[in-house]
């Protein structure tokens, strides 16, 4: 962090080349601004933001004499959780990357990353989902669902699927309890680690695949997922693993795109198939939470309320059409008009697209 822009490219592939195939970089910096609030006459630290880092080392390649080639794979970024926890302070990162052959594949974190999750089209969903949020209703589904949650003072919330922050600087900040965000997409991570700043609240952010990721058992009081788990194929192994990591009385609230019961359609099933979605209908997704221990299991199908959010958003978007333009482009505006426009087809009384809602408890 002391070191210029240059000096930290430089040292980034100096260390790529340094390492064997397999090896690990570790490191920690301090970003956004410094952590105590002791001024410095001289502070020749360059407090920077996390994805300036992120970029430099996922953009580090190198060949070996045999003409190999190699990059750097992240394993993990988070904060750091005794700053969080002391300090409330979000600014300590640290990285974890681990040099591999280029030809390995790094799957779904780069679809995410470089297609559906692009920088550029997760600030037009914050654009239509409200500040901080990149899930269906925003602040207004957020308020309701965690409602339900009864939350205390001194709780610990998992959220997976955690976005860019928004429903765990609303949690952390109005029910005093302490918040770990998951996330795959490393942008959706660095943009919530942005919008941290400044608020002084329990939050921690992680770069984390839910389905290898460990916590100790009885570890959280409440796992809280949005329109994430549509991406995971196996979830009875998931709602395992949630079952294990939540305490005795701890309770699980997940929003889901579903399906109408029966073999989807030609055209929905090859929908399903190209955004790579495993899909259930509502009383099937419940099944499996209560299949996986899980008591006082509700399974609602919410898909009116996500046809009314949907229109709504849809209206505020055309309204705003020259700002939203303005601030981006005209593709981006009819690309995301036509998307909610697709997803209200899916979604109405003779579509296949379902949406739930589901509750559990761990006894």
């Amino acid at each position: 962090m002391q070191q210029r822009d240059n000096e930290v490219e430089n040292l980034a592939k100096r260390m790529v080349n340094w390492l064997k195939d397999g090896g690990y970089i570790f490191f920690r910096e301090s970003c956004f601004h410094q952590s105590g609030d002791c001024k410095r006459k001289n502070n020749p630290t360059h407090y920077r933001e996390p994805r300036f880092y992120t970029k430099i080392f996922k953009e580090c390649q190198t060949q070996d004499e045999s003409g190999n080639s190699f990059e750097l794979s992240l394993i993990g970024c988070k904060c750091i959780g005794a700053y969080v926890r002391s300090k409330k302070n979000q600014n300590q990162i640290c990285w974890i990357w681990k040099k591999v052959s280029t030809s390995e594949d790094k799957g779904f974190q780069r679809f995410l990353d470089n297609v559906q999750y692009k920088c550029t089209g997760i600030l037009r969903y914050e654009r239509v989902f409200g500040e901080g949020f990149v899930s269906t209703g925003g602040i207004d589904t957020t308020k309701e669902f965690v409602a339900k949650l009864d939350l205390k003072p001194g709780q610990k919330v998992l959220d997976v699927g955690c976005g860019i922050g928004g429903g765990d600087f609303y949690m952390a900040e109005n029910f005093d309890v302490d918040v770990v965000g998951i996330d795959l997409s490393v942008n959706m991570v660095s943009f919530a680690l942005e919008r941290a700043i400044g608020r002084k609240c329990s939050v921690e952010f992680e770069v984390a695949d839910c389905t290898t990721k460990t916590y100790p058992d009885c570890s959280f009081d409440v796992i809280y997922s949005r329109d994430t788990i549509l991406h995971i194929h196996d979830k009875p192994a998931l709602f395992r693993t949630f079952f294990k990591w939540l305490k005795p009385g701890g309770k699980v609230l997940i929003s889901d795109y579903c399906k109408s019961a029966g073999p989807p359609s030609l055209e929905f099933g090859e929908y399903i198939k190209q955004r790579g979605y495993d899909l259930h209908d509502v009383q099937a997704y419940g099944q499996m939470l209560k299949d996986a221990g899980f008591d006082d299991v509700i399974a609602e199908d919410r898909t009116d309320q996500f046809v009314k959010v949907l229109q709504k958003e849809l209206d505020s978007l055309e309204k705003e059409k020259d700002d939203f333009i303005s601030d981006f482009s005209k593709e981006d505006y009819n690309e995301i008009v036509s998307g909610w426009k697709s997803k209200l087809v899916r979604s109405s009384s003779a579509g296949e697209q379902r949406w739930g809602l589901f509750i559990a408890t761990k006894k």
